[in-house]
């Protein structure tokens, strides 16, 4: 049976995604149930089964954005999240780069380490990423009238430092690899909603419009609903007929 552009998909996602075409998507956003930080109604997930399918359906030059964490087992992080990074580098995609999700709030105080606020973000790319739309909203510290020239300094590898004379383009730059999120704060409807704003801004750096945009752990939907926001296809998958539903009507409302 093939799987329907622009459709939530119910099932599990390996068996989901070894009906689709190789080589078949442009970019994947999602997050897995990593660790027993969530509950998803009973559910597990394979994690190697999943990365090796997402590399099979992923286009040559396309990305897969895996944002996850770390839970705290006995005193220790995990290393879920490094484990599965190394893991996607064994199966052949590049990790193009490791950001950072930073959100405005924490949720567990602790007492004995400094509060945890992030998420990583790991950009994984089937070669070299054929899509490259950076979002420029960071004040540009040589932005200015146009034309004109400002200075920097370079360090050199012998630590002393070169001067450099830069000519100023425009008011705002590229912004950095670490990106402050305001959370989700409606009443929740899944137990880990990641912000609409961090599933946007991934889709239009690493696609362009008619992309085929995949997230395999669909939850609420949000990345299906901000890829039909931006002229994306998408296609979602979740083996619950709770979240499945759920993503359906954020996507048919857009809310």
């Amino acid at each position: 049976m093939p799987i329907l552009i622009d459709n939530i998909v119910c099932g599990d996602c390996v068996e989901v995604m070894k009906e689709m075409p190789k080589d078949s998507v442009d970019l994947v956003v999602t997050s897995p149930p990593y660790d027993s930080l969530r509950t998803y109604n009973g559910y597990d997930f394979n994690f190697e089964n999943i990365a090796q399918e997402l590399f099979r359906v992923t286009k040559d030059g396309g990305v897969v954005v895996w944002v996850v964490g770390d839970g705290t087992e006995n005193g220790s992080e995990t290393g879920t999240s490094f484990r599965q990074a190394l893991y996607f580098k064994e199966i052949g995609f590049n990790l193009h780069d490791t950001m950072i999700y930073q959100k405005h709030n924490f949720s567990n105080p602790s007492r004995t380490r400094y509060h945890q606020i992030f998420e990583y973000m790991f950009v994984l790319s089937k070669g070299k990423p054929k899509t490259f739309n950076p979002i420029k909203d960071r004040k540009n510290v040589y932005g200015g009238k146009s034309g004109s020239w400002g200075k920097n300094t370079v360090r050199q590898v012998d630590g002393s430092f070169k001067e450099n004379k830069r000519k100023r383009n425009s008011e705002f730059g590229m912004r950095y690899n670490i990106w402050r999120m305001i959370t989700h704060n409606k009443k929740a409807e899944h137990p880990a909603m990641f912000p609409e704003s961090l599933a946007e801004d991934h889709i239009l750096t690493w696609s362009n419009i008619g992309d085929v945009v995949l997230d395999p752990m669909v939850g609420s939907g949000t990345t299906c609903k901000m890829a039909a926001k931006n002229g994306r296809k998408y296609i979602g998958i979740d083996v619950s007929e709770e979240y499945c539903k759920l993503a359906t009507d954020r996507i048919d409302k857009g809310r």
